[in-house]
């Protein structure tokens, strides 16, 4: 049996913890160009405490959402979070056209991100991404597709069990070459 459950609508939104929702705010609104479209102050009883904290949501332009909580109670705080071991491999991609990217590129510059090692370029072939750590520590990626996407994706979808199992067998020969721009 294959079953797979397809999500009908889109994402409602992905949540992180900070230390001071103020700068994540200044970030996401101020350089990365996201509306802070909620901000929930909240007191409940959670995991056997009453907690509580400021949830803070930021549209990515789809009606789906960023959100960050700040707890009021430094013991909250430690306990959950916000430190994730600082890695290029952790992170959220968020699919931007070139236009979006560009001005998010200018933005992270003229607030010195990429003097300062916080924001770096990739080209992954398939892609073109802008990668910065935001307030918290996130890091976010801001990608663009490859003009040829479709076709990537069709030719990469039909050989992917093949790769998979090239990969695990110790054939770490690279296969993403022929797609960079």
């Amino acid at each position: 049996m294959n079953a797979i459950t397809q999500i009908k609508s889109s994402l409602h939104h992905n949540a992180y913890v900070c230390k001071d929702l103020e700068a994540v705010r200044k970030f996401y609104e101020e350089i990365i160009g996201f509306k802070l479209v909620a901000t929930w102050a909240e007191r409940t009883d959670l995991f056997g405490k009453v907690r509580t904290y400021c949830h803070g949501f930021f549209d990515l332009g789809d009606g789906s959402c960023l959100a960050f909580f700040q707890f009021a109670d430094d013991d909250d705080a430690a306990e959950f979070g916000p430190e994730l071991p600082r890695s290029g491999f952790r992170h959220l991609a968020m699919k931007v056209d070139q236009e979006t990217q560009d001005a998010i590129k200018d933005r992270l510059e003229a607030a010195g991100y990429f003097e300062s090692g916080e924001a770096y370029p990739l080209n992954h072939g398939y892609c073109w991404s802008i990668y910065c750590f935001d307030p918290s520590g996130l890091l976010v990626e801001f990608t663009v597709d490859h003009d040829d996407v479709e076709t990537i994706n069709r030719d990469k979808a039909a050989t992917a069990h093949e790769d998979l199992k090239k990969w695990l067998s110790g054939d770490h020969t690279p296969n993403n070459e022929q797609f960079h721009r």
